[in-house]
């Protein structure tokens, strides 16, 4: 309970100052409503799934609502740290993500669940992203950012690397894969009718790799690496102080 006093004040201090909060995700108004739609459809599935699961391993794993709740705390906070990417005119801004550290630690599905939950909250009170964009944002910081990150980290261990690196490596991958999310996000919306399936490809092809570039070039390079060594460390410590929380998690082996 103590634990969670920190993180509730802090959500509660950015409520109460609307004013200073920055547009961030893909902000409110870029997508036409047929993207909007089938970003929606898209992530449904997850959101599903998530939440069955979430239910079943509130049953099978003693102090596990607690824990998401402290998880999702904690990356409500990570995202609502806005970087500004001059290159594409307030369209979207940088963030960590945080679904990495949440994925390795509650699984993928759970994680898009809890992604779902943060961004939902900062559309809905903050004016961080938007409600007509929460499809895609949930697809590119939720479903991307959490399933990369638990492969990157499960690849890791795999390889024998210290869990330090394991955490690191799923940090790095989820941040970098998030914005590839918002970059394919942001480059579809070149994808009309009027030209050829081909041209159109590529031109929403080129658009997207343009995009990620202007993301790595102006904050998503050192950020991702920040990412991964906060992540690397935060589970290197849990393991140190309550190694039988990662043990229960099954995130490490006995």
């Amino acid at each position: 309970m103590k634990r969670i006093i920190p993180f509730s004040l802090i959500l509660i201090s950015i409520i109460i100052m609307p004013n200073l909060a920055l547009g961030m995700h893909i902000t409110e108004g870029i997508l036409p409503p047929k993207w909007a739609i089938f970003w929606f459809i898209l992530i449904m599935p997850f959101i599903v799934i998530g939440t069955l699961k979430l239910k079943k391993k509130k049953r099978e794993v003693p102090g596990f609502l607690p824990l998401v709740g402290l998880v999702g705390a904690a990356v409500f906070v990570f995202s609502c740290f806005p970087i500004p990417v001059v290159g594409l005119n307030g369209m979207a801004t940088a963030h960590p993500a945080g679904t990495g550290m949440s994925a390795m630690l509650l699984g993928p599905f759970v994680s898009v669940v809890i992604a779902g939950i943060a961004l939902f909250i900062q559309a809905l009170f903050l004016a961080h992203g938007g409600l007509t964009t929460l499809g895609v944002n949930i697809f590119s910081m939720g479903v991307l950012g959490s399933f990369s990150g638990y492969f990157a980290f499960r690849l890791a261990q795999r390889m024998g690397l210290k869990l330090f690196w394991c955490g690191f490596f799923a940090g790095v991958v989820s941040d970098l894969c998030t914005y590839m999310g918002t970059s394919i996000g942001l480059g579809l919306l070149v994808f009309e009718g009027g030209e050829s399936f081909p041209i159109a490809i590529m031109h929403s092809a080129k658009a997207m790799l343009e995009i990620f570039v202007v993301f790595m070039a102006t904050s998503q390079g050192p950020l991702c690496i920040a990412e991964g060594i906060v992540v690397g460390f935060a589970i290197s410590y849990v393991y140190k102080v309550r190694p039988g929380i990662l043990q229960n998690l099954k995130v490490v082996k006995v």
